[in-house]
């Protein structure tokens, strides 16, 4: 076992010493040692309630015969870091997780792991660490929350609450309205409701083979999803009780392949995830070795019809209707109809194919998850574009669209969140916009702060159809409408997104993965011999040293010592 190098031999006598003190006894030092890195912290409320979830998963890894040792990393949640400075430490956060799972793992030398994400930055953290280690690794997560609902019936979620601001700023609803959709969008623990960032990665890992099915749609707080929890413990020792070469089988990296990757990208299309899963998926895949780059996506998503549409795409739909109607398995088991190329066969944690795991699989509700000869679109929820405005690529939701897919309109320029949301409310954005956004990116937020606050403001005041927004920065998995991220290279880097002006003409063509200005190249070449990006002060000296390591959003946004 890989944690004899800590417990066997004479000269290991202290090691087991200090192993004795956190209650160890002789039998033990025989057994596989088990990490349970655990999220659980109290103010996120997929997360609140981990620790008695740790519980129930240390308490079957006895009962299984191995030695749990819990752990915990780090968590932001978005929406409460949302529209304020506290924003630029949540992407940042992902690289702080990963460096903890690496860390106590590699230190202490555990056999294997189970970990516990749920919500926003934390699972690709945990995965990225996990890679880093290479142990077998079961993922499971807390589960989504139950969706809510208004006192006449309505589905509501966090997207809600959001856009009911606008709505507010708008004089469309009142005081009442807007206190009654907060006091029920997010009415239970869990990842919120919808098919926003948190649960878009829950449901990849499941995609990806690396977490059982069920992991992206079970509710939190079930009984349905405690058992999920003690089949996942008891599938981590099945494995580390195999012998040597049998167990190296499921080293994370022999499971979370290219293969994987790509089936990954082809459910995120399916079901339209959010755009986060691009930034994160691309680091995934630098941190599994896989030759991935974000050109690829848009073959992907040729090849892959969209046919799972959730909140806020459609915003009566929720991760618990996915459930009933089949799960992730059925959306795998229709798309796969399309052709026996779009979802790759590879190994999962649980020891079949996923093409064996999906093989049973059925849709259960043709209005919730809709056949592939009845799909919302013929291509994927997502799209890259390109052009003279990113010419290292920029990322769309093409699921959320709510208005027509090719756009032109003037710029409306801010060097800021702030600045946009203040603009916003003012009334200085008009029908035909578009709002572009710099200095938000990875290097140039620095942290590349999500921006549900001004596009939440422009679809509850009535604007969601009538104008785009650009941003090197990105959005949360609840923007919708034409909201175009990542654009790379940021303005902090040089980027034509710095150099716009406003009242530039911006043509948008989602279907041609189009993203350009209309200027001449004189012109460009004259704005940028007289350009000199901005630079944000920063107080924060963690903040500063991931602005001196970042790359920009078409890597990933990953850390690159130089």
């Amino acid at each position: 076992m890989r944690s004899d190098i800590v417990k066997k031999g004479h000269n290991r006598a202290p090691h087991r010493s200090l192993f004795r003190a956190t209650g160890l006894q002789d039998e033990d030092f025989n057994k596989p040692f088990i990490g349970v890195a655990n999220s659980f912290i109290e103010i996120i409320p997929g997360h609140f309630f981990l620790n008695k979830v740790s519980e129930i998963i240390k308490d079957e890894i006895r009962k299984a015969g191995c030695v749990p040792f819990e752990f915990n990393t780090i968590g932001v949640d978005d929406g409460i870091a949302m529209g304020h400075d506290g924003m630029l430490f949540s992407l940042p956060s992902r690289e702080i997780i990963a460096n903890s799972i690496e860390t106590v793992m590699n230190a202490h030398k555990l056999d294997a792991m189970i970990a516990i994400p749920n919500c926003d930055k934390i699972v690709p953290g945990m995965i990225m660490g996990a890679l880093r280690v290479n142990v077998p690794t079961v993922f499971v997560s807390g589960g989504p929350m139950a969706k809510g609902y208004t006192k006449d019936g309505t589905p509501i979620d966090l997207a809600t609450a959001f856009e009911a601001v606008g709505k507010f700023e708008a004089g469309q609803i009142s005081e009442d309205e807007l206190k009654d959709i907060e006091c029920n969008a997010c009415p239970s623990g869990g990842s919120c409701s919808g098919m926003f960032t948190a649960n878009s990665m829950n449901t990849l890992m499941e995609a990806m083979g690396i977490a059982l099915p069920g992991n992206g749609t079970i509710l939190a707080l079930t009984t349905q999803r405690e058992e999920l929890y003690r089949k996942a413990a008891r599938r981590i020792c099945e494995i580390a009780l195999m012998k040597q070469e049998e167990a190296a089988q499921y080293n994370l990296r022999n499971i979370l392949n290219e293969n994987a990757i790509r089936n990954a990208f082809a459910v995120d299309m399916a079901m339209g995830g959010s755009s986060n899963t691009v930034l994160h998926m691309l680091a995934i895949a630098k941190e599994a070795e896989v030759n991935f780059n974000l050109e690829d996506i848009n073959t992907i998503s040729k090849e892959v019809s969209h046919i799972a549409k959730i909140s806020p795409s459609l915003t009566t739909v929720h991760m618990q209707d996915i459930d009933k109607a089949g799960g992730v398995s059925a959306v795998m088991h229709e798309m796969s109809k399309r052709g026996e190329h779009i979802l790759r066969d590879n190994l999962t944690i649980t020891g079949e194919t996923i093409k064996e795991r999906i093989a049973n699989a059925e849709i259960t509700d043709i209005n919730i998850i809709h056949t592939i000869d009845n799909p919302y679109s013929q291509v994927g929820g997502l799209a890259i574009l390109y052009g003279n405005l990113a010419e290292q690529g920029a990322v769309i939701k093409t699921a959320g669209i709510t208005g027509d897919r090719v756009f032109t309109g003037t710029a409306v320029c801010y060097n800021s969140q702030d600045e946009a949301i203040k603009g916003i409310i003012n009334g200085e954005v008009k029908p035909g916009n578009v709002v572009v956004i710099r200095y938000e990116g990875p290097k140039g937020g620095p942290g590349m702060q999500e921006m549900l606050s001004p596009t939440s403001l422009i679809m509850g005041m009535g604007l969601g159809d009538k104008v785009a927004l650009i941003t090197d920065g990105r959005f949360s998995g609840a923007t919708r409408g034409a909201s175009i991220g990542h654009v790379s290279p940021e303005a902090a880097e040089g980027g034509m997104i710095g150099l716009l002006e406003n009242g530039d003409e911006i043509h948008i063509d989602v279907d041609q993965y189009i993203l350009q200005v209309n200027l001449s190249d004189e012109e460009i070449t004259k704005r940028k011999a007289n350009f000199t990006p901005i630079v944000k002060p920063l107080e924060s000296k963690w903040l500063k040293q991931y602005r001196a390591l970042v790359t920009n959003a078409s890597n990933g946004a990953i850390l690159v010592a130089e």
